[in-house]
């Protein structure tokens, strides 16, 4: 197939163009040409800015591909151009939209496409710009009979992410393990949860691209390992071979220290995330989501360990002061009553 890739150099889009090569599939990418591409000999590169509607759709108009996977949607602008761009000439459209389009708290758990409303309230931007995303996606869908699919990844690491941990620390995470400074977790650290790693994504959109059976649907490609909060530092630990320490603070409490860092814990991840792909198997009944949290973290480890990454130093003072805000709190409260 003849395959574009709106994006294809973050995380998720390398590994879905490497997945596509591999299967020997055509493959161009559309981006702004500011990163290098790891595999750029062995694709078709275009070069532009989709937030310039009318040149973009007008570019785009004039090719034709059998599926397009759209991985820089996230408003109902982008989704209105990406329709007017390849609504007459691709055979297949996909939409990355997100698991936190829902709204909270889900009437599902495991979370079922089916059985879930979607968020409607702009304090949380992320979430609210991705439900509207999708509203003329599926005005699309339903009036035009376009060929589109929607996919809602939950989180997602992969080597390249930036977004691991609670503060989104990174590296940071296994530094303050292997000097014994504490790691703050939101709530108790035992809210449900699964991380899903960048080559199991991939595949899922890999075996939607093209395939008849996912036209006019939505579906989660996400793994369905039950781990909790803390399993991710204490993972991490494992891999390190030191036990870390982990104090626990509420959400509300971090959102209000630091809340454009900590809105996804406050509005996202204070729920269970758990998802149901059975939707996707009835699709594609081979699809599984293989990659456990300890290889997915052991992946992301040796990432940091080739690359020597170095710490975040605003974020790590900013967990110094929260673990010191802690600690004090804590000795205030020890034998607060005592008959």
């Amino acid at each position: 197939m003849k395959v574009l890739i709106l994006g294809g150099t973050g995380v998720i889009s390398r590994e879905i163009v490497r997945q596509l090569l591999v299967k020997g599939h055509e493959v161009t990418v559309f981006n702004r040409g500011s990163k290098a591409l790891p595999f750029a000999k062995d694709v078709e590169k275009l070069v532009g800015d989709r937030s310039r509607r009318d040149e973009f759709e007008a570019a785009m108009q004039r090719t034709r591909y059998d599926v397009v996977i759209d991985m820089i949607c996230f408003t109902a602008d982008d989704a209105r151009s990406t329709v007017r761009a390849f609504g007459g000439n691709a055979g297949h459209i996909i939409v990355t939209s997100s698991i936190a389009a829902y709204k909270r708290p889900y009437r599902s758990v495991p979370t079922v496409e089916a059985m879930e409303a979607m968020w409607d309230d702009p304090v949380f931007p992320y979430a609210f710009n991705k439900a509207e995303m999708e509203k003329p996606l599926w005005q699309s869908i339903k009036q035009d009979k376009l060929p589109i699919t929607i996919v809602r990844p939950s989180l997602t690491y992969g080597p390249g992410a930036v977004n691991i941990g609670v503060l989104r620390q990174n590296y940071g995470i296994v530094d303050r393990i292997r000097r014994g400074k504490s790691l703050v977790m939101f709530g108790d650290g035992s809210t449900s949860w699964t991380w899903t790693f960048v080559p199991d994504l991939a595949k899922g959109y890999v075996a939607i691209a093209g395939n008849a059976k996912t036209f006019g649907e939505d579906y989660h490609v996400t793994s369905e390992e039950r781990c909790i909060w803390d399993d991710l530092y204490l993972e991490f630990g494992r891999l390190v071979g030191k036990a870390p320490k982990i104090i626990h603070i509420p959400s509300e409490l971090l959102y209000s220290a630091a809340p454009n860092l900590c809105s996804h814990l406050y509005f996202e991840k204070t729920f269970a995330g758990l998802f149901d792909n059975s939707k996707l198997r009835s699709a594609v009944p081979d699809f599984k989501a293989d990659i456990s949290l300890h290889e997915g973290l052991k992946s992301i480890l040796a990432w940091y360990e080739a690359e020597a990454h170095t710490i975040d130093p605003e974020k790590d003072a900013l967990e110094d002061r929260l673990v010191a805000l802690y600690d004090d709190f804590a000795g205030k409260m020890k034998n607060l009553y005592v008959k």
